[in-house]
This record gives C-alpha cells, sequence and structure tokens, in this order.
C-alpha cells in the first residue's frame, strides 16, 4: 500500500483474476494519477465488467439472504415454510428408520417400482394419509428442491449424529473417564474399532456412551492408538483425562493390547487396565489356549466332532441309546453308583465364543460320553453312506488318538481349575476379594500342575483313560507321528518333547501368562482397595487404610493437602452412612454414588466423592463394546454390506444412543444441516 494511491476495496478482494487476467492499478500499485479521473469510471465499465462483478460476489458476502439467487422466488415467506415444512418431514421419517435400525434406500427408486425403499415409501405414506404432508413433498415439491436425495439423507443422518453425540460431550463435562475399545470385523469383512466412553454423570450413575467407530487397516497397538485418539481429539478430549482402560474379548487386537496399553498409560498414568467382570474369563482363556497351534487344531476337531454328531435326530437318538446302554453294562461291573441325581442324560452342547462356560460343558460331556460317541461314529462310518460316512470315518481315527484325548483331558484341567474364579469374577464387586484369593490359588494350582509331579499324575490319569476306552497310549521315547498333519513339521520330535513341552507346558504357561498380564500386582492390589468402598452389609468390607491407599494410585488427581484430609473425612464419612437408613439397603458402588448425590451429600465429603468416581469408572462391569457389535451386525447386515464408513458410524450413534437420540430437537438437527454447506435456501 501507498499513500495518496486510491485502491478498488471490491476488487482487491474479490477480482477473479482467471476471468479477468489482465493488470489493474486500483488492486496493485494504487491509482495515482488524480488529473485523469475519468478513468476511474473507466474501471467500473459495463454492467459485465471486473470491477461489477467483484462487487456482485461483495454483495452477496455481505448479506447473502439477499441473493439474486433467492431473489427469483425463495425469499418469499411462503417459500422458506414450505420448504422448511419438506424438510421437516425428511427429517422425521430419518428419525423413525434410525431409531429403528432399518434401511434408507430400496433396490429401484424409479417412478415406476412397486417398493421405492423405506425413506421414499414412508415419505409417500405420510403425503398419502395428511394432506399437510403432501403438499409440500414429493410431486408437489419443486423438482430441484425435493428433499429426498441420498446425499440429502446422508446429510441429515450426520446432523442427526452429530446432535446426539453433543449431548454425550455436554454430559461428561470435564470429568475424567475410561475408554472401552474393542475391534471386529463388520458384514463387509472390514476392520472396525468401537470406542465407548465410562464416566459419571451428574446423578452419580456410571454410564457408558458410545463415542465413535474407526476403520483400522491393521490390529497393531500403534495403530489401534492413533485411531483412539483421532476421535478423542475430535471431540476435544483430551487423553490426559483417561483413567480406565477395557479391551476385553478374544478378537484380533487380543496380542497387541499389553502394547496399546503401555501407549495410552504414557499419555495417563492412571488410565488403569482392570478385568471386566461382565466379560467371562473363560472365553479369554479359550482365545489364548487357541495360540497354541496343537490346542486350535484339537478345537477344530472337536467342532467337527459336533457337525458329525448334530447333523440329524437319528444320530443324537443313536448316542443317547449307546449312552443308556452304556449305563447298563456299568451299573452291571459295578463302575458307576446308583443314586437320585445321579447318571443323568447328557447332550454335547455347541461351544461358542460368546456362551459363558460351555467350552468347560462340552469338554466334560465328551469325556463322559466318550465310549457312547465312539460307538456311534463307528456305527455311522459303517452304516452311513457318501459324506455322511466318510465324515465318520474320518472323525472315528481322530476320535481314537492317544493326541486327541490328551488334549482332552488338558483342556478339562485347565477348565476345571480356573472355573471357580471365573465364577467368582461374575460377581462383581461383591467378591472381589474372594475372586482375588481365587486368583492366587488357581496360579498355585497350574504351577504345581505344570511341574514333574503334576505331570506324572496327569500322564497316569490319561493313559488309564485310554486303556479303558482301548485307545493305543504312545511311547513317550518314540518318535511322534502327527495325525492329519505332515511329518514334516516335525522330523526329529520325539513324543515326550511334543506332548510334555509343546502341549502340556504350552498351554499351561500360556494360561498363566494371560492371568499375569490380566492380573497384574498393581491391578489386583487395585481390586482389592476398591473392594473397601462396598456398601454391601452396612459396609462392612470397609477399610480407611485402603481407600487412602487407593487415592494414591492416582496422584494427579488428589494434591497433598487432599490426600492428608482424606484419612479423617473417611472417618466422618462412614460414621454418617452407617446411621442413615437410606445407605442400609445399597448392594453396589453405583447404588452408593447416586445416594451420595440424591442425598445431597457430595460437598460435605467432596474427596470422598471423587475418589468414589474414579472407582466407577474402572470397566470391572461392563458389555457396552459387545453391545455396539451387536447393533453393527442389526445396520451393517448383508443387504447393506456396502455402507460408508461415515454413513456407519452416523447411524450407530443414533441406534445406539437413542435416549439421546430423542431429546434432540428438529430446530437443532435442521440448523445443523443448514450450516454444513451452502443451501438453496437461508432459514
Amino acid at each position: 500500500m501507498h499513500t495518496g494511491a486510491a485502491y478498488c476495496f471490491v476488487c482487491y478482494l474479490f477480482k477473479d483474476s482467471s476471468k479477468y487476467p489482465g493488470g489493474d492499478a486500483f488492486v496493485n500499485e494504487g491509482f495515482r494519477n488524480w488529473n485523469m479521473k475519468c478513468r476511474i469510471r473507466r474501471h467500473v465499465g459495463s454492467i459485465n465488467s471486473a470491477h461489477n462483478d467483484a462487487e456482485e460476489k461483495y454483495n452477496l458476502f455481505m448479506k447473502p439472504r439477499t441473493s439474486n439467487r433467492e431473489s427469483i422466488g425463495s425469499n418469499s415467506a411462503d417459500f422458506k415454510a414450505k420448504y422448511l415444512a419438506r424438510l421437516t418431514w425428511s427429517l422425521k421419517c430419518i428419525r423413525y428408520l434410525l431409531r429403528q435400525g432399518l434401511a434408507f434406500r430400496g433396490h429401484n427408486e424409479g417412478k415406476d417400482s412397486n417398493n421405492q425403499g423405506n425413506f421414499r415409501e414412508l415419505l409417500a405414506w405420510l403425503a398419502g394419509n395428511f394432506e399437510e404432508v403432501n403438499m409440500v413433498v414429493l410431486e408437489n415439491a419443486p423438482h430441484n428442491c425435493q428433499m429426498i436425495d441420498h446425499k440429502i439423507q446422508k446429510q441429515l443422518i450426520a446432523a442427526c449424529a452429530h446432535e446426539t453425540t453433543k449431548f454425550i460431550i455436554e454430559e461428561l463435562g470435564d470429568e475424567c473417564f475410561a475408554i472401552l475399545a474393542d475391534e471386529s470385523s463388520d458384514a463387509y469383512q472390514q476392520e472396525q474399532l468401537a470406542l465407548c466412553l465410562r464416566y459419571v454423570n451428574k446423578n452419580g450413575e456410571p454410564v457408558e456412551r458410545f463415542l465413535g467407530l474407526v476403520h483400522v487397516e491393521d490390529t497393531t497397538s500403534l495403530t489401534l492408538k492413533q485411531a483412539i485418539q483421532s476421535l478423542l481429539i475430535k471431540y476435544q478430549l483430551p487423553l490426559s483425562k483417561i483413567r480406565g482402560q477395557g479391551y476385553d474379548g478374544p478378537s484380533n487386537m487380543k496380542g497387541h493390547v499389553n502394547g496399546l496399553k503401555k501407549l495410552i498409560m504414557e499419555e495417563s498414568p492412571s488410565a488403569y487396565y482392570v478385568h471386566c467382570f461382565a466379560h467371562q474369563l473363560q472365553l479369554t482363556l479359550v482365545a489364548v489356549a487357541k495360540e497354541n497351534i496343537d490346542c486350535q487344531w484339537f478345537f477344530g476337531q472337536l467342532a467337527y466332532l459336533l457337525n458329525v454328531l448334530d447333523m440329524s435326530c437319528k444320530k443324537i437318538r443313536m448316542l443317547r441309546i449307546a449312552q443308556a446302554e452304556y449305563m447298563i453294562e456299568a451299573l452291571k461291573l459295578g463302575e458307576i453308583e446308583t443314586g437320585q441325581g445321579l447318571n443323568q442324560e447328557m447332550g454335547l452342547a455347541r461351544p461358542g465364543d460368546t456362551r459363558w462356560g460351555s467350552h468347560y460343558r462340552t469338554v466334560m460331556h465328551v469325556i463322559h460320553l466318550y465310549p457312547s460317541i465312539k460307538k456311534v461314529l463307528f456305527r455311522v462310518g459303517k452304516e452311513g453312506k457318501g459324506v455322511e460316512a466318510l465324515g465318520a470315518q474320518t472323525m472315528l481315527r481322530v476320535f481314537t488318538s492317544f493326541e486327541f484325548v490328551f488334549l482332552l483331558h488338558m483342556m478339562n484341567e485347565i477348565f476345571g481349575y480356573t472355573n471357580d474364579l471365573c465364577n467368582a469374577l461374575q460377581k462383581r464387586e461383591q467378591d472381589i476379594v474372594n475372586a482375588m484369593d481365587l486368583l492366587e490359588l488357581t496360579k498355585v494350582e497350574l504351577d504345581v500342575l505344570r511341574r514333574d509331579v503334576g505331570w506324572e499324575e496327569f500322564l497316569k490319569n490319561v493313559t488309564s483313560f485310554c486303556e479303558k476306552s482301548k485307545v493305543k497310549v504312545v511311547d513317550m521315547d518314540g518318535k511322534y507321528i502327527p495325525i492329519q498333519r505332515s511329518a514334516k513339521f516335525y522330523r526329529g520330535a520325539t513324543n515326550y518333547h511334543r506332548f510334555h513341552a509343546d502341549m502340556f507346558l504350552g498351554i499351561i504357561d500360556r494360561q498363566l501368562q494371560e492371568l499375569n498380564s490380566r492380573f497384574d500386582e498393581v491391578n489386583t492390589e487395585l481390586l482389592r482397595c476398591m473392594a473397601a468402598f462396598n456398601p454391601a452389609n452396612s459396609f462392612s468390607a470397609f477399610d480407611n487404610e485402603k481407600l487412602v491407599k487407593l487415592a494414591g494410585f492416582y496422584p494427579h488427581d488428589f494434591d497433598f493437602q487432599e490426600r492428608n484430609q482424606l484419612r479423617f473425612q473417611l472417618h466422618n464419612y462412614i460414621n454418617d452412612v452407617r446411621n442413615d437408613e437410606n445407605f442400609k439397603n445399597l448392594r453396589s458402588l453405583a447404588d452408593l454414588s447416586m445416594m451420595l448425590v440424591k442425598r445431597d451429600m457430595v460437598s460435605r465429603y467432596d474427596i470422598v466423592y471423587k475418589l468414589l468416581k474414579l472407582v466407577l469408572v474402572l470397566p470391572v462391569a461392563t458389555a457396552g463394546v459387545e453391545r455396539i457389535f451387536s447393533a453393527m451386525n442389526t445396520i451393517k447386515n448383508k443387504l447393506r454390506s456396502k455402507m460408508g464408513h461415515d454413513f456407519l458410524n452416523n447411524c450407530l450413534t443414533t441406534f445406539i444412543e437413542g435416549e439421546f437420540f430423542l431429546q434432540a430437537k428438529d430446530e437443532d438437527i435442521i440448523n445443523y444441516f443448514q450450516a454444513m454447506k451452502d443451501r438453496k435456501v437461508n432459514l
């Protein structure tokens, strides 16, 4: 800029250089030839000049409601009212479909189609039954402003998801939270990472909210951390606020959880990982066992066995008859006892990845029904035809092998030693101390089992079972011959090395490693201290020292003065709640927290309540992420397998967080929709 020079403000800002490439003194160096004032009129030029074009853009920028585009007709109040009504009815149809988790588009949305898809059919039904709707939609709407295009639908859905998530962020406020993450593949076989937040709301209730779904290329710890971080940053949630982590489930990300935990704790040292009590530990132990290739082979053969026997009612009936005959023979020989409740009929339950206790039950039943199963397989293999006979013959060879029997008893031992621990963990905070004691006992039992004495006793039991069932026992010093696998992979291997080192020790060591990783010293002590808050039985588990120690796990949340004052506040707190009738029948920590809020005792015991909230944030009893993947199977099914990532995430948000979605106002959703981009009509 030069003093004494004139510039054209609108041309300086809005001149289109590509359309008017020539230089201009009023834009570049400034006009200073004051003796040639006619140049100013020449610069303004005719109606299509560069100056007038720039001035029009300036006017549109300063007053968007007076643009030429609107002056054609949309400037009228009537046009805007109809546009708003049309948009509102489209939104109402979308809200209904989102709440029900239904598809929007149809296979053929042409005018001659008998079914144009859920969205258009629902809008057409409303128009056919309500005149106020019919007046503004479909055929009675401007052809270029019907508000039914797929892009419009997706933008409205995105606005719905935005307003829903806004409620979650507002409810969270400045509170600390835990992250719950898990990975699963959708109907299109794409890896998806679901992220939930767990926090305590203003009513003192611990809640879990769905934050988002992220597509990940792989499940390495760094990729997962970046996916989690991107979602948190999107909603301006700092990683330093994380106070708990939960990654339960035998998913593909399991092998990278330890690395992910460390990466998160580098950002927030108090982001402790604890085992989710709502998730069956046995499912995780099965997944760990399957990391052993021999155990993976065993469970594959077990599934094949159930397929062979489960194909028809005829085979099930044959199994029942064979078992009844075996029972009669065993009773005659005095091998089993009689009495009420003994020798009841058993079936073969199929083990499932989500059914708690099913693997243990299946293994037990196969051992119990072993003679009967063997008899049925032989009969089907001899009398059957085609694929049925071939399957039974193949399975019989595996079923009567020493390796199958060995692994069958191996898994029975593992499940047997860990079953009490799994059941205790299901009782949640009411039995945390007992569960931690059982954890230590389970570790000791597994450690004893892996020693020479345990190996010899186990091998003796397996050998006895094989001799009784007429299964050939292998020579431990002999050469190992694999079943259904090439011997090239096991050249020079002895039976002792394969059965003792690879299978017996390999499987037990993996179980111990998982238990030590899932329940390390810090987590175990954290859970023991947390149990001191349990209000059951008139706060019988209360321990002042443990709760003071618990606060030490959160150095960034309690300053020196608060830690010093906590001991005295806890003393007043326990005397107060024990003498208050409202606290006598409480069963859980969540009940305690909500009662403190209800009785307006939060400000009185602010340090105690802060500590209680940190405990409640820990995901010790949650199944939120599992519910998300159940919802994903509803939303993205085989008929909608090609949904985009953002579209899927928006549909899931409104479907899962229906409580907040219902609270979102149409007006707020429409305002956000209008602000997403330039619209033909500005409201």
